[in-house]
Parts: structure tokens; sequence; C-alpha cells
């Protein structure tokens, strides 16, 4: 396993360069497999756990399972002070008997003050923890001034019950004007930013705010310096469920064209030159790149924690990063 360190210049710690997703634990994977994939996770370095406040609640379980799940794992093993445990919050439902939607009204609950604190201490009540690493805005809210979003994470932080907060599913222009606004207000700013993000991408059109843009890449290479606070990005979905692997499964979210398929093509002729599994060489690509990223992967089973686990280690040459690449 590699590490590295997260800093938004007011926190700072170190995780693993894997992240473990834990979406579906408590649900589709029964808290036996769940707890075996989080030992093995650990037993091989793992250090860096993410769950949100509304994880399987489209699949039959009520939002806050997973979070559950984490906490009477962690409370078995007493672990808690080895790990880096980060959550999400406002995209949960704010009216429970209405569904969730992408357009207005989308019924999230949003990242007004009160929301941030009240399921903030939810989250810790939960996970059975005392403080929470990584807290991300799951869902950019544009309906509520950045002061008071910002401001608000940042008296978590001050609190000691936040390290570093985060924000998921956001336009650049937004990440950079709530740094700014962190700034202005003395508060610690966005140190973590998640989106989708994979070997395969989208079209440019439409706008599509939950891709990690080359755009937010160079801004996040141009941190770290003094007057810039550190930024890391977060790959969620970075298998894009399943596509390397599995022809079953669909293109989504804008990236069903012709580069894709040719992009996918060349990934699985270079998995089987060099002796690694598709999965596998699309987790090195992203943790190699010229602004590494951080892949937050999930896994249903001990066997496909232990292929994820593999790409770890894995380092593509030059030659083959530049195949890849041009694809």
């Amino acid at each position: 396993m590699q590490y590295r360190t997260l800093d938004n210049g007011h926190t700072s710690f170190e995780v693993s360069t894997l992240c473990l997703g834990t979406m579906f634990m408590g649900t589709r994977t029964d808290e036996e497999t769940s707890f075996a994939i989080l030992d093995r996770f650990v037993e091989a370095g793992g250090t860096f756990l993410d769950t949100a406040n509304n994880y399987n609640a489209w699949v039959g379980g009520y939002g806050r399972d997973s979070e559950d799940v984490i906490g009477r794992w962690l409370a078995s093993r007493g672990n808690r002070d080895d790990l880096r445990i980060a959550t999400k919050l406002g995209a949960a439902k704010k009216d429970p008997d209405l569904p969730l939607s992408n357009t207005p009204p989308t019924n999230y609950q949003g990242l007004a003050a009160s929301t941030i604190d009240r399921e903030a201490r939810e989250s810790l009540r939960h996970l059975g923890v005392d403080h929470i690493d990584v807290l991300y805005g799951h869902v950019d809210d544009l309906e509520t001034p950045l002061e008071e979003t910002v401001g608000a994470f940042g008296k978590l932080v001050d609190e000691g019950i936040v390290g570093i907060p985060g924000i998921s599913n956001v336009a650049l222009w937004r990440v950079v004007e709530a740094r700014e606004t962190a700034a202005r207000l003395g508060v610690a700013p966005y140190g973590a930013v998640q989106q989708s993000c994979s070997y395969v991408y989208p079209r440019p059109q439409p706008i599509r705010a939950s891709w990690a843009t080359p755009e937010l890449l160079d801004y996040a290479r141009s941190t770290g310096t003094p007057g810039r606070p550190g930024l890391t990005v977060m790959a969620y979905s970075p298998l894009h469920q399943g596509v390397y692997s599995r022809d079953d499964k669909a293109l989504r979210d804008g990236s069903d064209h012709a580069g894709s398929r040719e992009r996918i093509r060349v990934l699985r002729a270079v998995a089987a030159e060099i002796g690694a599994t598709p999965n596998q060489v699309a987790l090195a690509w992203l943790l190699g790149g010229e602004v590494p990223v951080i892949p937050v992967f999930g896994a249903s089973s001990v066997a496909q924690l232990d292929e994820a686990l593999g790409a770890a280690d894995l380092v593509l040459d030059d030659e083959v990063r530049a195949r890849l690449d041009a694809a």
C-alpha cells in the first residue's frame, strides 16, 4: 500500500492512496461480509474509509446503514485511531415522503448551517466516533450562500469535530469561490473534492458538474504552496460500475461514445500484456497520473477487494501510460 498526505493548510494527516467506499454495506453487502472486507482492507495497509448519511436508501436501507456497519466494526476492532474516516451530508431527502431528483426541486437536504451541524453530529453518533476526518458536502447547494455553508464547516473544524472539510458533485468555479470565501472568513477551506473520475470520460456537453474535469485537476496541482492551501481530488466510481471487465455493463452519464469504447479496448489489451486485470490498470492509471487522485472504490466481496488492492503498487511505465492516454 502507498500513502499520501491530505493537507488544507489547517489540518494535515496521512491516508492510504486507495480509499474503500462502503456504499452498500448493510444492505446489498451483509454485515458479516462487510466486516471481512474491512478487516482485509486494514490488513493490507488500507487506512481510508468513505461513507455518507444517505447511502443504501435507494436499495431498501434507510440511509445511514453503512455508517452503522462501520460504527459496529470500529467498536468491535478498537482501531479508530488507525483510520481516517470520511462521510457526507446534504444529499439525503429533505422531505422523506418525496423522491430525490437531479433537477429542481431536488429534495436534497442542502448545505444550510443548521443542516450541516445537525447531520455531522448524527454521523458522529452512528459511526461511534468523536470526530470525522473528512466531511463532504455531498452535492453543491446553490441556494444557500457560500458564507453560510463554508462558515458552518469551519465552525465544526474549530470545534474539533471535523478535520478537513470537502465538497462533492460541484463545479470548479464554486470550489474556487468557496476557498476564497473561507480565506475571507478566516476558517479552514475545502481540502478535498470528490468527483466522478475514471479512465473513460463524458462528452463535454451538457455541462456535468459531477465529473472531475482537466481544469479541476490542474487547479488541484497548483495548490499546496504558500497562500494556496492544498486540495486533493478523490475519484468516485473509478471503475465505472464494472465496464472495464464486463461487457454487460453500460457506459453511463454521457460516456457512451466511440472514444470510451476505444479506451476500453486498449485498456483490456494493455492489461493482458502486462499480466494485470483491466480494473487494476484503470486504478493504477488514476494513481500514477500527472495529477494523482485517490480512487474511492467499492467491493462486495473479499475477492473483489483483493483485485483492487493489486493496483496499489502497480506502476505503469511511460510507454504503457502514453499508450493509454493516446487512446
